[in-house]
């Protein structure tokens, strides 16, 4: 196989409203076993390898144990974490002020927003993670879109209007190597 398939982690607890990047929010333990079981299915069903990689937050290293309980080799890489977004990283959208998020939107690829990382070092991560694993994961919203826009559109400079809608909650999608 060639390429990716990779799941949004389920909704965390508290996540609603806020700026969530980095910060560790829990997780439902029975909206981690859900998805482990439909992963696991997806899995079965066509004939890909029992191993899983996850981000090391615990929305998404939660379903990996859960797979590792089913018989899954269960790895965990840094290079799946959500965009680093500093000091927002966990405050209200309503707390950040407008003129840095405009900052941040006004040059959406190469501004860190918060004083965290920028996209395009979130890109240059997926990038190599895609370029030395494939099989199954468990990421986070931002991380599958950069993966997406790698896909869809190369090298193209990201802006905030072009930037796709995050996938669902728990929702799969398959992204090939990046080159």
């Amino acid at each position: 196989m060639n390429g990716l398939w990779v799941w949004r982690h389920p909704k965390p607890h508290g996540a609603a409203g806020r700026c969530i990047g980095r910060t560790d929010v829990p997780l439902d333990r029975r909206r981690a076993k859900r998805l482990a079981h439909r992963i696991r299915a997806h899995a079965r069903r066509h004939r890909l390898p029992r191993e899983v990689w996850t981000s090391p937050l615990a929305r998404c290293r939660d379903v990996g144990r859960w797979l590792h309980a089913f018989g899954f080799v269960h790895r965990i890489d840094a290079d799946l974490l959500e965009l680093d977004f500093g000091r927002w990283d966990g405050q209200s959208w309503m707390q950040i002020d407008a003129r840095e998020i405009a900052a941040w939107t006004d040059d959406f690829e190469q501004h860190a927003p918060g004083g965290g990382e920028s996209l395009q070092a979130l890109m240059t991560r997926v990038q190599r993670f895609l370029q030395s694993r494939s099989g199954l994961a468990v990421g986070h919203a931002g991380w599958i879109n950069a993966a997406l826009w790698l896909r869809d559109r190369g090298a193209a400079t990201a802006t905030a209007a072009a930037w796709p809608a995050p996938l669902r909650y728990g929702a799969g999608v398959f992204v090939s190597n990046a080159h």
